[in-house]
């Protein structure tokens, strides 16, 4: 395949030898890997992602803390008050009930714990609600704690900093041009505004998309790029799981290569990056959940989505034992990343077949 094997060797140059994320021209050529040699694109990925970020997964939960009622229209969303959708509002969840399932995903080998509420921004109220469960979690559990809690206001972010908020998650969820097709109650600049009150205010920026709108490869990449030029620490990669009700309802599912081709794509963008699978895999990966794990993911939601269910933690820790992938046992990036981190190899929950004979370390 001389056509190919060009790009995909100059972008092994770049990003392995050169020690750079490839640029948009060598991008737009990646695209072209046909679904014959799209392992080979994945293969790098790979590659790339242990040069880059070494072999250990980052084991995360969120929590839908107040669900329901956001007055935005993201196309996309069951959450928005503008659609007839089955979700059911829900008060923002007690401190202590915060406390407990940060507790559980600690337990579960999780280093991340993500606190999610449907609004369009914090007033100063639900701000000091959130700060408050921060701290406590912060107190009561050896984990991270995350945010995210829409448009962020000026002084805002630094007060969720002060709280000891690791990273604030804000999604682009999709590039420049396509923004406008999926929400008109904000901009993508909006969105671009609160990344940044993240990065100036000392938060690690969590910010990624959704895959499977209906926007074109271009797109993609206008995302990828957006996200490098942003520095964004982790990348969740989500695919649309159509809602009934929405307008996106309708959608067909991603194709799983596609899947496979944004993902790959996305970790050659951005090398540094933890590049998270979110919403979505279950129903548009499929039994190519694993395969992913080897396209340039180093990252997992474990349980549930905010209205979507997902597998069971145990299928997932079995996968990376199966994969022999370290469990994290720090996030890996800033201060405590890369190299400050111990793993371990997850134990196979019982029954599974690889419990009797522990899996070997990798290498």
């Amino acid at each position: 395949m001389p056509a190919l094997s060009a790009p995909l060797e100059a972008a092994a140059t770049r990003l392995i030898d050169q020690g750079e994320a490839i640029d948009r021209d060598l991008a737009e050529r990646l695209v072209l890997v046909g679904d014959d040699d799209l392992p080979e694109l994945i293969a790098l990925a790979h590659r790339v992602r242990l040069h880059w970020m070494g072999p250990a997964v980052e084991v995360e939960s969120i929590v839908s803390a107040k669900t329901g009622g956001c007055p935005e229209d993201c196309t996309f969303c069951s959450q928005s008050a503008r659609y007839q959708t089955d979700v059911t509002r829900q008060a923002l969840l007690s401190t202590e009930r915060l406390v407990e399932l940060a507790r559980h995903t600690r337990e579960l080998g999780g280093t991340e714990f993500c606190i999610v509420v449907a609004v369009r921004g914090p007033n100063r109220h639900l701000l000091d609600q959130v700060c408050a469960a921060a701290r406590a979690i912060r107190a009561a559990v050896d984990i991270e704690v995350d945010a995210s809690l829409g448009l962020l206001a000026d002084g805002q972010a630094e007060l969720l900093a002060a709280a000891g908020i690791h990273r604030y998650n804000h999604n682009l969820e999709a590039g420049l041009r396509f923004f406008p097709t999926i929400c008109s109650t904000h901009t993508f600049q909006d969105r671009q505004a609160t990344c940044r009150r993240v990065i100036a205010a000392g938060m690690e920026l969590c910010s990624g998309g959704i895959f499977g709108m209906g926007e074109t490869w271009s797109d993609r990449l206008d995302l990828a790029f957006a996200l490098q030029e942003l520095g964004a620490r982790e990348i969740p990669c989500n695919f649309l799981d159509p809602r009934p009700g929405t307008p996106l309802g309708g959608e067909a599912p991603l194709r799983p290569l596609d899947a496979l081709r944004c993902t790959a794509l996305m970790r050659l963008v951005n090398p540094r990056a933890v590049i998270r699978y979110a919403g979505g895999r279950e129903l548009v990966l499929r039994d190519l959940q694993a395969y992913g794990m080897l396209a340039g993911a180093n990252g997992l939601i474990v349980g549930n989505y905010l209205t979507t269910l997902g597998r069971s933690a145990e299928l997932d820790l079995a996968m990376l034992a199966d994969l022999g992938m370290p469990v994290a046992a720090a996030p890996l990036t800033g201060s405590r990343g890369r190299r400050a981190v111990t793993a371990a190899i997850p134990a196979p929950p019982p029954g599974h077949p690889a419990a009797a004979t522990p899996p070997s370390p990798p290498g």
